[in-house]
C-alpha cells in the first residue's frame, strides 16, 4: 500500500492535463498517480498513456459525475492518504510535506487543504477553496479570503495552519480511513458542495478539518462547469438545501430552512433583476428538485443521524454570510471576525 495517492478524476480534460501533469509529476516524486477517466470523449487517456506510462488510468464507463467517479476510484485504490485534485490545478514545489506533515502528527484530522491562488491572477485567492472554507449558520458557504465573488489578494495573511469547517474539494488530501469509514462521497449531490458535506460529516464523527498556508496551489476554475452555466448555479441551491436538511437538528432546522428558502427566492429576484432569467429558474428548478424527493431527504437525514448522533460542529460562523456582505459591506474575512 503507498502512502499518498494523488488522483484526478478527469472529463474530457486533455488540454488540461497537458498544461498541468508536468509540474504535477515533478514535484510529486513521492507519491502515486492515479488519472481516473469519467467516461471521456477525447483522447486524455491515451495522451496520459503514451506521455506519462508510470501514471495508473482508472477507466469508468461513463460520467459518474465527480461523487461517483471518486467513490469507484478510491475503492481500487489503497494508500493511507488520498489527494483528489482537479486537473485545473498546478501544484508548487514542496506543496506536499506540509500537508503530509500536519496529517502525520494529528491523527485526528481527517482532511486538510492547502493555499488555494487563482492561476488566472496569482496574487490572488481562488474562489473554491481560497484559504480554507466555512459556513453560516444557514449553511451558506463562504471562505477565508474569498466572500461571495469577492477575492482578496494574498500578502502572506492566510499563511497559517488553523481548522476549518471544510477543505476544497479543487485539492482536498484526506485520510482515507476516514473516507471509507464515512462512506465517501455524497453521490446524490453529484457535483459542487460534496467537500463540504463530507466535512460536515468529518465534524460530526469528531475528527478535524485543516487549512495548511504552508503549501500553494494555483486553480484555474471553472474547468467541468464554468460559473456562467445555469447547471452549475442549479447544483449549488439544489445541494444547498440538501446540505442543511441532512445535517441540521431539527429544531433549528424548523425555522432555518424556510429563512434559507426565502433567501434563495431572493438570489433568483436579483438573478432576474440583473438580466439572468437563466439563473433564477435554475434556483426555482433547484427547489422543485429537492421538493420532490423530500421523502429520499428524510430517510437519508435518519440514516446519517442514526451513524452521526452527535450535532454539535466547531467552526462555523453565527451570522449570516448574506446580511453581512450585501446590507452592512463586509467584503473581507477579517472584517466579519472584528464583531
Amino acid at each position: 500500500m503507498t502512502k499518498v495517492a494523488i488522483v484526478i478524476l478527469n472529463f474530457n480534460g486533455k488540454f488540461f492535463l497537458e498544461q498541468f501533469l508536468p509540474a504535477l509529476v515533478s514535484h510529486s516524486a513521492d507519491a502515486s498517480l492515479f488519472v481516473v477517466d469519467n467516461g471521456s470523449h477525447d483522447d486524455s487517456v491515451s495522451f496520459v498513456r503514451q506521455t506519462y506510462p508510470a501514471i495508473r488510468v482508472i477507466l469508468l464507463k461513463q460520467n459518474l459525475g465527480f461523487c461517483g467517479g471518486y467513490n469507484a476510484a478510491l475503492k481500487q485504490i489503497q494508500a493511507t492518504y488520498y489527494v483528489l485534485i482537479n486537473s485545473d490545478v498546478e501544484v508548487t514545489q514542496g506543496w506536499l510535506p506540509p500537508v503530509l506533515q500536519l496529517l502525520d502528527k494529528n491523527p485526528a484530522i481527517a482532511a486538510v487543504q492547502p493555499k488555494i491562488l487563482a492561476f488566472k491572477q496569482k496574487n490572488k485567492f481562488e474562489y473554491a477553496g481560497a484559504a480554507g472554507g466555512m459556513i453560516d449558520t444557514l449553511a451558506f458557504p463562504f471562505c477565508r479570503g474569498r466572500l461571495f465573488d469577492h477575492l482578496e489578494e494574498d500578502h502572506g495573511q492566510y499563511n497559517d495552519e488553523v481548522p476549518v469547517f471544510w477543505a476544497s474539494g479543487a485539492c482536498l488530501f484526506v485520510r482515507s480511513e476516514r473516507f471509507h469509514e464515512l462512506g465517501g462521497l455524497d453521490e446524490d449531490f453529484f457535483a459542487h458542495m460534496e467537500e463540504i458535506d463530507l466535512c460536515w460529516k468529518f465534524h460530526r464523527a469528531g475528527y478535524l478539518v485543516y487549512y495548511q498556508g504552508k503549501s500553494t496551489v494555483y486553480h484555474v476554475g471553472g474547468g467541468t462547469l464554468s460559473a456562467s452555466n445555469p447547471r452549475k448555479t442549479y447544483l449549488n441551491f439544489r445541494n444547498g438545501l440538501s446540505l442543511l436538511w441532512k445535517h441540521e437538528r431539527f429544531s433549528r432546522l424548523v425555522w432555518k430552512l424556510p429563512l434559507r428558502i426565502m433567501l434563495d427566492w431572493a438570489a433568483a429576484a436579483h438573478f432576474l433583476y440583473t438580466g439572468s432569467p437563466v439563473h433564477a429558474k435554475a434556483v426555482c428548478i433547484a427547489h422543485l428538485s429537492f421538493l420532490r424527493r423530500i421523502g429520499h431527504e428524510y430517510r437519508k437525514r435518519a440514516t446519517t443521524a442514526r451513524t452521526l448522533k452527535n450535532f454539535k460542529t466547531t467552526n462555523t460562523y453565527k451570522g449570516l454570510i448574506v446580511l453581512d456582505y450585501f446590507l452592512y459591506r463586509k467584503k473581507i474575512y477579517k472584517e466579519l471576525m472584528t464583531d
